[in-house]
């Protein structure tokens, strides 16, 4: 089993929707079960099939959630050196050379990414240009829009 890194935060959110599938989602889905089977027949019962279904997509996602947290290498980025280099879990100020705009991406793992929030995956391309760089450095990353140059305004462990 390999270990996934994960923030701090990121395993908290993770705990918390484990614990709304067990204790919101399960139980309402169960009710909505038995209310669906007292309504008779079972083969035609639309209401039935699309809660068993429903069941099954939150007991799938506990099982996943669970593996998530039994496989995670929680990073605390807030107890390392600050040494201006970028590594999992930091947040990282950047230039973009092309267009003149800055950018802001925290570095998470697989599970935490979300690209409208811009915390992007530590494998994913720029993730992968930016881990190990320091401040002022200049990066190149290939995107699927094509090539990209970034330089390294700052480097935060927040």
């Amino acid at each position: 089993m390999e270990k996934e890194p994960i923030t701090v935060t990121g395993l908290e959110k993770l705990k918390n929707e484990l614990d709304e599938c067990k204790k919101i989602k399960r139980p309402k889905v169960i009710a909505a079960i038995a209310e669906a089977r007292a309504h008779g027949d079972l083969k035609e019962n639309a209401e039935y099939h699309a809660a068993k279904e429903e069941q099954a997509k939150i007991e799938g996602r506990i099982v996943a959630i669970n593996d998530i947290i039994a496989r995670a290498n929680v990073i605390d980025i807030t107890k390392l050196e600050k040494k201006d280099i970028v590594v999992f879990g930091s947040t990282v100020f950047l230039f973009d050379l092309e267009n003149n705009q800055k950018k802001t991406y925290k570095i998470v793992g697989k599970d935490e990414a979300d690209i409208k929030k811009n915390y992007i995956y530590f494998k994913s391309p720029i993730g992968k240009a930016l881990i190990g760089k320091n401040k002022k450095d200049i990066v190149e990353v290939q995107t699927p829009a094509g090539q990209r140059s970034f330089e390294i305004s700052d480097v935060k462990y927040i």
